[in-house]
């Protein structure tokens, strides 16, 4: 009877407890199935603050937003980073970053990320730019007349390969692209398996999955790697400091590239795709989006075509609202990330309006975005994509309300606080730059008139990718 009537095991100022009848599993399944109704199921039954129990873990969840601060700035006792370093080492195949074997490893690794802000990042993105170009113009600069793609993997195709060129440096052999497309293939090949790896699913009974990791992470080991041209500073500052590990063998220092080649294009990729599809979905949009690229690159005397090589500062990027508040509202309706916190002692967590939640050491607290984002009170219609929705008297808008109240967070796509992605500001200038060129270059159009869903089985992973492919075409503007 124990799993049927599980709340008197509940200390004063613990949370309502939500068990399931399944030993271990407790609601895993349901959870996994859509965890968003799920969670709003519960938050009808229960209030803004409850604990579910799912595989062996008891998540306490807060659903009100105006409590997520309280979360966020308590990141001394409730953490991040151990469990972040637990799954990477996991799913990439690394040993674990323990402070006794690798001293100051983790820390290290995280100072690199300045290469990814301010000066660095003008440089990187830069260099992206260029990439995306030529990529385009070796791809596509053919299409006098209309050619038809799979738009998801067509986004792949750019996407991946500009990013792997721009990190890692340019495969000098011949057939550069075909060696890269072929890392690309294995690449989608785990990518498939990515959320049961990090749903603690051992990779033995994930079929050719080990295989294709090992054959992965060998294209990263040092006499793979030195061979490339131009790589980027974040990746050598990356590689120096592995070197002074000498407990860090090649194929660990190669499962860490391996890692950071996935944080780059994980998520990257299927937000690409989101952007270009409900883009080609609203002609509007479109049109909007299109009218302030032309105006720009006519102000800046830049003409369009493959030819030519455009050049963006990252002023210029920022300046364009209708672009960045259509991606916005793309990533507002496909991110699904769960941030989670985990606690570090016996705990009373105080949030607003003299609450308490009770925690034990080892609890995870967790914020689920997707509820903020498609909460109706906050957006209205939230189903439906209005491009504008982040564009006030032609500013960027950045004041969104709930019950009357401002909210302090109201788009989390990249997480929240320390768990905060810190290649954020890079994958948004990413992907701004290949909707400016495509835009710039090509007329586009949807080539098969079909819905595409979000596919729920990477809920709480970051973002959601498509549940079919869609045919769309091109060709180069007169």
């Amino acid at each position: 009877f124990f799993f049927f009537f599980p709340v008197f095991n509940r200390k004063t100022g613990e949370p309502p407890l939500i068990n399931g009848w399944i030993p271990y599993l407790g609601k895993a399944l349901i959870f996994r199935k859509d965890a968003y109704k799920f969670l709003l199921d519960q938050q009808k039954k229960f209030g803004d603050i409850f604990t579910v129990h799912i595989a062996g873990r008891y998540i306490t969840f807060i659903m009100d937003p105006f409590q997520y601060v309280y979360v966020i700035r308590n990141s001394k006792q409730l953490e991040f980073h151990e469990f972040a370093n637990k799954m990477a080492s996991k799913t990439f195949d690394y040993p674990a970053l323990s402070k006794g074997k690798f001293p100051e490893l983790k820390e290290n690794l995280h100072r690199i990320y300045q290469y990814l802000q301010g000066k660095p990042l003008d440089i990187i993105s830069d260099h992206m730019m260029k990439n995306l170009q030529d990529i385009f113009e070796w791809k596509c600069s053919q299409a006098t007349d209309w050619e038809t793609e799979k738009m998801y993997k067509f986004c792949c195709s750019v996407m991946f390969e500009a990013s792997f060129v721009t990190l890692y440096g340019r495969v000098p052999a011949a057939d550069g692209h075909k060696v890269i497309s072929e890392i690309r293939d294995k690449f989608i090949k785990f990518d498939a398996s990515f959320p049961y790896l990090a749903a603690n699913i051992p990779i033995e009974l994930l079929g050719a999955t080990k295989k294709v990791r090992k054959e992965l992470i060998h294209h990263f080991l040092l006499q793979n790697m030195t061979k490339w041209l131009g790589g980027s500073k974040v990746v050598q500052a990356r590689q120096d400091i592995f070197e002074k590990y000498e407990l860090l063998g090649d194929y660990d220092k190669a499962a860490h590239h391996f890692a950071f080649l996935w944080a780059s294009v994980g998520n990257t990729i299927p937000a690409t795709f989101w952007a270009m599809y409900y883009l080609l979905r609203h002609p509007e949009a479109l049109a909007a989006v299109r009218d302030e690229i032309d105006h720009l690159l006519q102000s800046t005397g830049q003409k369009r075509g493959p030819t030519y090589n455009i050049h963006l500062t990252r002023e210029q990027l920022d300046n364009l609202v209708y672009l960045e508040s259509a991606l916005n509202e793309s990533l507002r309706m496909c991110s699904s990330s769960m941030n989670i916190r985990i606690s570090q002692e016996d705990f009373v967590l105080k949030l607003e309006g003299n609450q308490e939640v009770v925690l034990r050491k080892g609890d995870w607290i967790a914020l689920y975005p997707q509820i903020l984002h498609m909460d109706p009170e906050v957006y209205e219609d939230p189903k439906e994509y209005k491009f504008d929705r982040y564009i006030e008297n032609g500013k960027k808008k950045t004041t969104f309300y709930k019950a009357g109240r401002k909210l302090k967070y109201f788009l989390m796509p990249f997480g929240s606080g320390i768990s905060m992605c810190p290649g954020r500001f890079l994958a948004m200038n990413e992907m701004k730059m290949f909707l400016f060129i495509l835009l710039s270059h090509f007329d586009v159009e949807l080539a098969e008139n079909k819905a595409v869903r979000l596919d729920n089985s990477r809920m709480g992973l970051g973002i959601l990718l498509p549940d079919v492919d869609i045919a769309f075409r091109y060709k180069l503007r007169s």
